[in-house]
């Protein structure tokens, strides 16, 4: 899959997606959520977008936004779309949704036995601000996660 730009479309997530997206999230996590957490999100008012190539979803995302902070709670590229650039093109549009929103500082958590995620956001300018432990469900019982963060300036709003 090359990516092209005018391929490329975000939209807002609807509740009748939610069945193919959980069915994505299981195929691409050893512990995936469940249909009722995107259903709650979305009755939350999150920020829940998918990403779709050529019309196929091939991704999608969750961030909650409170007072002056975001909280990046999912963040998945399908299996098939991966290593192609997408999962940075759909965190930049994230840091742009959660600066629109008035957000100073984006956290999330991530695996640190997913190197390639902790990569992709320490490239995008997260630092590691904490752990919490045994935040995971992980098959020898639980697995830490790591806390990081981003503090948002102007140049995050452009494009």
């Amino acid at each position: 899959m090359a990516m092209t730009g005018s391929e490329l479309d975000f939209t807002a997530m609807r509740a009748s997606e939610v069945s193919s997206i959980s069915a994505m999230e299981r195929l691409n996590y050893e512990f995936p959520w469940n249909e009722g957490i995107f259903r709650d999100c979305l009755k939350a008012g999150y920020v829940c977008e998918v990403l779709r190539l050529a019309g196929d979803i091939i991704g999608y995302s969750v961030l909650q936004v409170a007072a002056d902070e975001a909280h990046l709670l999912n963040l998945c590229i399908d299996k098939r779309a991966q290593h192609q650039g997408f999962a940075r093109v759909m965190l930049e549009r994230l840091l742009r949704q959660a600066a629109s929103r008035k957000a100073t500082v984006v956290f999330l958590e991530v695996r640190p036995s997913n190197p390639r995620a902790v990569e992709l956001y320490q490239r995008s300018g997260f630092n590691e601000v904490g752990l919490r432990k045994g935040y995971y469900d992980a098959r020898d019982g639980r697995e830490d996660a790591l806390v990081m963060a981003l503090y948002l300036g102007n140049e995050v709003v452009r494009g």
